[in-house]
């Protein structure tokens, strides 16, 4: 032990400094009085958020239109918040040989509930499919709890087009890995003439069939993205205005953004 007095490491204030230290905390509310006032025109004007902004949920699909989600439910297991209600089945059970997804499950029932989500990303980072991502769309809102809680249709990637509509048969000779690696890129003329002979009045069949026949490219994967009046919830607060019910909406209006 030594009788040397403790020096404190950090170096001490001269007069000046003591005299203003009171005031010094009130710095950055001083200086930011002098700066012109920057008011966002929300909901006129929308400023977008970054790319890794975590919005909405995603469920993608493949490059021929079937569905990523397997029905795992990794993903409600990962939720801390336990918003996340998912029921898988088996593709065996459909008939004619129809899969909704790749391998042997799909998610039959998919909800997210957002009262209860705190958009951590945790079910991201379980999905072993990349089926669940996150948009940019931030307007969530609504009046009515029931329209806060989203299901599988109002989470689902939109078609792009040259996609088909699932059901239907994987491409024929894969198996579920070759989805996963990507090898899949497109429709196949098998597939178009399956839906053709069972669902003959399929709105995606044109746009399929032209993918297969080279007269267009291969479809790029849409998502959901921030726009105007096309989320649910925006949806859901114009029908509340009405005097509509908002607990079954339509599927919100989208546009293309990146993959």
């Amino acid at each position: 032990m030594t009788d040397k007095p403790y020096e404190p490491l950090r170096p001490s204030k001269g007069p000046l400094g003591d005299l203003f230290a009171p005031v010094a905390g009130f710095g950055v509310t001083f200086s930011s009085m002098f700066r012109p006032t920057v008011t966002e025109q929300y909901p006129r004007t929308k400023t977008p958020p970054q790319r890794r902004y975590h919005g909405r949920h995603q469920l993608n699909r493949y490059a021929d239109g079937l569905e990523k989600c397997i029905g795992c439910e990794l993903c409600a297991w990962a939720c801390p918040a336990d918003a996340i209600y998912v029921e898988g089945a088996d593709n065996a059970d459909l008939p004619d040989g129809e899969h909704m997804s790749p391998g042997e499950r799909y998610g039959r029932v998919y909800q997210i509930n957002y009262l209860r989500c705190i958009f951590c990303g945790l079910c991201i980072e379980a999905c072993p499919t990349r089926a669940l991502t996150m948009t940019n769309d931030y307007e969530l809102a609504g009046p009515d709890r029931a329209g806060m809680i989203y299901e599988k249709q109002d989470l689902l990637a939109p078609l792009a087009d040259g996609m088909l509509a699932a059901p239907h048969p994987m491409v024929e000779g894969t198996t579920d890995t070759e989805y996963y690696r990507g090898e899949v890129t497109a429709p196949t003329a098998e597939q178009v003439d399956w839906v053709r002979e069972h669902r003959p009045d399929d709105p995606t069949l044109d746009a399929a069939a032209r993918v297969v026949h080279g007269d267009a490219p291969p479809p790029t994967p849409r998502r959901h993205r921030l726009r105007g009046s096309a989320t649910k919830a925006a949806v859901a607060t114009r029908q509340a205005a009405e005097g509509g019910h908002v607990a079954t909406l339509p599927t919100p209006d989208v546009t293309e953004d990146r993959s």
